[in-house]
């Protein structure tokens, strides 16, 4: 899932068309997706030696780490963060990634946000409903459906408007059934090309008893986008009429039929240069990449591609820390010794 986003958002942003040779750049919503995984990871470690954690907070922690490396609001990323003594900041492994210092796109709503920090997280928010709401939420859809207030919480620190929010939620619970939704027995000679599907109206079958806030008619777009797929899958004029701009609504209308339109998994290649057509097309290519990658493992993705992309190694291993610390704690708890004495001065607890 981690990769696919990624390989999407180069994808969309480059219009489907990359060079032939040399690495592939991360965008923006990368940048902001890697931070939210090391946020969810930071705020479980916390929770487990500290028995309490407002894990919105120590996420929004984490986008602060990347907005000083971006030189966004130095001073005040400073004194909101920096403690006295000798304990550098920002922290954590991540921080000393040098393609996350680097800019890479607009994120205007998480900028203007993040620059008034100091005004207190209540009063930070924009009133967007652009796309970076649900894409960096997206890793969130691994902790299952109980993440489902974190991701409305992460988007809201941000983007105020009830749309995006919901959309992000939305986006990342269909997500988790892509990530969960059980395999059949197959052979490596014989791939099963449903997964995609069955795993798409499984999650939207169950989304109005997971989104509570889920309107009917919001339930209604998504069921038609999916339907549409397998009505006329891969028209460009539908992809632009469900994903006409770069909102969060938008990115996920756009992405359930740009991936149910190429189900197989030998067709993601096809998927993610189809929905790189959409008007914005790297944050719809961005949700096609992650459902395909989620449904169908990493063993679909275009080995050559994934092998040029400058956060691959990043990526997988904050997807692999990340659940690894959801199922094994390799810090330990505040009562119980860890295996692994170098995970806290990786993933600080706060």
């Amino acid at each position: 899932m981690m990769l696919g986003l990624a390989l999407g958002e180069t994808l969309g942003a480059a219009r489907g068309s990359v060079p032939d040779a040399g690495p592939l750049r991360a965008g923006v919503a990368t940048q902001l997706a890697c931070f939210t995984a090391e946020g969810v990871i930071r705020a479980q470690v916390r929770g487990n030696h500290k028995g309490i954690c407002y894990a919105p907070g120590v996420v929004l922690h984490a986008y602060s780490r990347w907005a000083y490396l971006q030189g966004i609001a130095v001073e005040k990323m400073l004194a909101r963060w920096q403690s006295p003594g000798d304990r550098p900041w920002p922290d954590g492994w991540l921080a000393g990634v040098p393609a996350l210092a680097e800019r890479r796109g607009s994120a205007p709503a998480t900028v203007a946000a993040l620059s008034r920090i100091d005004e207190g997280e209540k009063a930070m928010a924009t009133p967007s409903r652009g796309a970076h709401a649900l894409t960096r939420s997206l890793p969130v859809a691994v902790t299952g459906v109980e993440g489902v207030a974190l991701v409305d919480a992460l988007a809201g620190l941000t983007h105020g408007d009830p749309a995006a929010r919901g959309a992000a939620v939305h986006a990342a619970l269909l997500t988790r059934h892509c990530l969960n939704h059980p395999l059949p027995d197959r052979t490596p000679y014989a791939p099963f090309d449903g997964i995609l599907g069955e795993a798409l109206d499984a999650g939207l079958t169950a989304l109005p008893s997971e989104a509570r806030s889920l309107s009917e008619e919001e339930h209604d777009r998504l069921r038609a986008a999916f339907r549409e797929a397998a009505e006329a899958p891969a028209d460009p004029a539908r992809l632009a009429r469900l994903a006409p701009d770069a909102t969060a609504p938008s990115a996920l209308l756009g992405g359930i039929y740009a991936a149910a339109s190429f189900p197989r998994p030998a067709d993601l290649r096809a998927a993610l240069a189809f929905a790189a057509t959409a008007p914005a097309g790297d944050s719809v290519a961005c949700v096609t990449g992650a459902l395909l990658g989620a449904a169908h493992g990493v063993e679909a993705l275009p080995t050559d591609l994934v092998a040029r992309h400058e956060l691959a190694w990043v990526l997988d291993t904050l997807a692999r820390d990340l659940v690894l610390e959801l199922d094994d704690s390799p810090s330990g708890s505040e009562y119980v010794q860890g295996w692994d004495p170098h995970w806290w001065n990786r993933y600080p607890g706060w």
